[in-house]
């Protein structure tokens, strides 16, 4: 891996204090966003969260990635640890891929046939930065922000101990109850 990483830097947020770091691998860029005492925590709490921009920016109702980002932030904020904001949209398809699924889901598709139909396959994300950056940062021990299965597998995969899994619970509404229950049967989430 060939990753150019920025200097850590200030960020103060309507969240709380934090400090950022970003991370270069090839046309994605990533962020660390860490709480301020994030070094002295021998098992901090971290979310890898994966982008979208749809929800995180634009509050879509079509998911629950803002919710689940902005409770995520404000935990770290008040409990100390990591959000790994991940820079792979649409389960790593891009946004004119992902417009396009919504469009197929406005058909009546559900998130993963959406994504089968396009000839992608349900999730192609490669979690391969979060090592580096857990290694960058020195993360050997943790507490999991996290619902999917394949999050918590990939953490253990690099040898790094999970002390807790914590779930990330937002509400749901008449707009992502199907995206979120397909998640849960299909997906194997964990709620």
């Amino acid at each position: 891996m060939n990753i150019i990483q920025s200097n850590i830097a200030k960020l103060p947020t309507k969240y709380g204090k934090f400090k950022i770091k970003a991370y270069k691998d090839g046309s994605q860029e990533h962020l660390a966003i860490m709480s301020q005492d994030f070094e002295l925590i021998d098992a901090p709490y971290v979310r890898i969260h994966s982008e979208c921009l749809t929800g995180d920016t634009l509050g879509s109702l079509k998911c629950d990635c803002q919710n689940q980002l902005d409770l995520s932030l404000k935990f770290i904020s008040e409990q100390g640890g990591l959000v790994i904001y991940h820079r792979q949209e649409g389960r790593n398809i891009g946004l004119v891929n992902k417009i396009n699924a919504y469009a197929l889901q406005d058909l009546g598709r559900n998130t993963i046939e959406a994504n089968l139909e396009l000839g992608f396959k349900e999730d192609e994300r490669d979690y391969s930065i979060v090592g580096y950056i857990f290694e960058d940062l020195g993360i050997k021990t943790l507490k999991l922000i996290t619902n999917n299965p394949k999050k918590l597998d990939y953490v253990k995969s690099l040898g790094v101990e999970i002390k807790e899994r914590i779930p990330a619970i937002t509400k749901i509404n008449k707009y992502n109850e199907g995206y979120i229950s397909t998640k849960k049967e299909q997906m194997g989430h964990m709620f």
